[in-house]
């Protein structure tokens, strides 16, 4: 098979390959002893016989360059590459779960940035003697706190992406989504750094061997032939412009390839080939879920409210109850900050860490018709349930796919993780999950990156991640936000089809957009300021909305033969300003005084409705 490399790093790669082979082949290379010393030739000029001529003690400065690179490469390779691993997994950990493990890996590996290095140097080698071993144990203590600073900081900012949710969302396991899904996308900074490592690594080895601290003489090392050339810099100025310049060269050469290096390996570069560096799945199969049905509801919610950490006396979503059956799809509607999300993420165990549950519960029928209380299971029973029984769509297709892998291989992800079957067998199942949702030539979007997808495109990949397993529940929170309209048609016929296929699928469908809710939903939760104000179905609430903030949103809607749209005045008020009685009585022009006190609660106002309103009957 023949391998294409970029030409951006066909140079750098020679140069550096070049000086890597040298030091390979230094001992078959015919070379003078490198200790070897002829008193009579000391300092000897340049000569045909030694092209850079003797040292101060006789001996061959050309072969004391060849073998001193073997040394300073060795042990600075070495250094880096300890640091790194150690560095990496510190930085995973602590950027991942945060909290007491980011305390006692990331904040605790910063101790030793306290440490001068000449002063840790000379520690360890109180400790354990001067020579090579030695210096890779000071180097790789010395820059693991670099590395465990950079992946961190890459983490905190993979966490937060929805990508990283949906694996959640699959019910994932930690260890797999770090080591699959936060580690690729952190390795392209891990590179430069690596190189960066790697630069300083041979510099501060020079320096140490050059004070007596690292590499013993005579030992061929950079450092220690810059320390003897200064003795001898009157007689011999070459004997230090050799080391040097060997020193400068590689540390340059690193550099440029790493850096060329991290922008052909990102797939998320367009300059990135198709076929840049192929990955290995890392196996993780768990027991198939049962197969059955239920006619009850999918799922119960009752009560659920949710406190955001620093207001105590006021729920960010309180007292939010519905259910949805089997075959059935509730919409959840209202402007942004009324809770919506929230409510979704809420199901999944996927809360943000400053929001808990402090009241409620969530009863979910699996498909062997048990029931369980999704808010007091713990984590990984829930995850055995994310991605295979209850599967989330994200709002933004470009944040939710892993742009390090391929299409294909994260549809893939669900059922590897959820069912016991081979690789390929998941392949060959992700390919026709993509024909099935609309994909064109699903084999070649399959081998694809997502930035090689439009975003129709992307959002039919994840739908198509969603349905792998065929869940009994299926969130999808505003997937067609990012959508131009006539992509937002076909994902919502592809949706609305998926739900008439499988008819004991029930969907929670997130959205403002009260068209979308007329087109694809049965009945229709109405949420303000993180509560269900008004709930029923869909055509009788539309026809007649029995909440003022219902018909209020209808009102501003640009449908139908209204000469004029009505805006709703003021905006949503923010969690910590939420005022008593109804939370939309300040921009309600019918409310009164006994609309703004104690606690409003939800009241029949028709056969399966309801409404939070004292004056329903006055808007009905």
């Amino acid at each position: 098979m023949r391998i294409s490399i970029p030409k951006d790093i066909r140079l750098p790669l020679a140069l550096v390959g070049g000086i890597f082979l040298i030091t390979l082949l230094v001992p078959f290379l015919p070379l003078e002893n490198p200790v070897q010393m002829l008193m009579g030739s000391r300092l000897a000029p340049p000569s045909l016989e030694n092209p850079l001529g003797r040292d101060e003690y006789g001996r061959d400065v050309l072969s004391r360059i060849l073998w001193g690179a073997r040394t300073s490469l060795s042990v600075a390779f070495a250094a880096a590459l300890v640091a790194g691993i150690a560095g990496t997994f510190l930085g995973l950990i602590g950027g991942y779960f945060r909290g007491v493990a980011e305390l006692l890996t990331v904040r605790a590996s910063e101790v030793i940035l306290c440490l001068p290095p000449l002063l840790l140097a000379l520690l360890v080698v109180t400790l354990l003697g001067p020579g090579a071993g030695t210096l890779i144990i000071s180097l790789g203590i010395l820059y693991t706190p670099g590395y465990a600073r950079v992946v961190y900081a890459e983490t905190l900012s993979v966490r937060a992406l929805d990508y990283v949710a949906a694996q959640e969302t699959l019910g994932t396991h930690p260890a797999r989504i770090l080591l699959r899904t936060v580690l690729p996308n952190v390795m392209s900074p891990l590179i430069v750094q690596f190189s960066l490592t790697v630069a300083s690594a041979m510099v501060l080895e020079s320096g140490l061997s050059f004070l007596g601290l690292g590499v013993v003489p005579p030992e061929p090392s950079w450092g220690l032939m810059i320390r003897s050339a200064r003795s001898t810099m009157e007689q011999a100025p070459l004997l230090l412009v050799w080391p040097c310049l060997a020193l400068s060269g590689a540390v340059i050469m690193l550099n440029i390839l790493c850096d060329k290096l991290r922008d052909v390996l990102d797939p998320r570069s367009k300059s990135s080939p198709s076929g840049a560096s192929t990955r290995r799945r890392v196996a993780a199969r768990l027991l198939p879920g049962l197969v059955g049905d239920d006619e009850a509801s999918v799922i119960q919610i009752k009560g659920l409210t949710l406190q955001i950490a620093g207001l105590k006396e006021q729920p960010v979503v309180r007292d939010v109850s519905f259910s949805v059956r089997p075959g059935e799809t509730v919409a959840l509607v209202g402007e942004s900050g009324s809770g919506k999300t929230l409510t979704g993420l809420a199901l999944l165990g996927l809360l943000p860490p400053a929001v808990k549950v402090t009241s409620g519960s969530v009863e979910f029928t699996r498909r062997d018709g048990t029931k369980v209380d999704l808010l007091s299971l713990p984590d990984t029973e829930r995850r055995k349930l994310r991605g295979d029984e209850i599967s989330m769509i994200f709002q933004d297709p470009s944040g939710s796919l892993n742009p390090v892998h391929r299409v294909g291989d994260q549809v893939a992800e669900a059922m590897l993780v959820h069912r016991d079957m081979s690789s390929a067998a998941a392949g060959e199942r992700a390919v026709e999950l993509l024909a099935k949702v609309g994909l064109p030539d699903p084999e070649r979007r399959a081998r694809s990156y997502p930035h090689e997808l439009s975003g129709g495109q992307k959002q039919r990949a994840m739908i198509a991640s969603a349905i792998s397993n065929k869940p009994k529940l299926l969130i999808a929170d505003e997937p067609t936000t990012a959508l131009d309209v006539t992509i937002q048609a076909q994902i919502l016929e592809l949706l609305d089809g998926l739900r008439r296929e499988s008819s004991q699928m029930g969907m929670i469908f997130v959205t403002h957009n009260l068209a979308v809710v007329a087109e694809i939903a049965d009945r229709v939760c109405i949420m303000y300021a993180g509560e269900i104000v008004e709930e029923g179905p869909v055509g009788e609430v539309f026809a007649a909305p029995k909440h003022p903030y219902t018909r209020a949103l209808l009102a501003s809607v640009p449908e139908g033969g209204a000469k004029r749209l009505s805006a709703i005045p003021g905006s949503v008020p923010t969690p910590d300003k939420f005022p008593a009685g109804c939370r939309f009585a300040s921009r309600c022009e019918r409310a009164s005084p006994e609309c703004k006190i104690g606690i409003l609660s939800l009241q029949a106002v028709g056969d399966q409705r309801v409404s939070r309103c004292l004056k329903w009957k006055e808007v009905a």
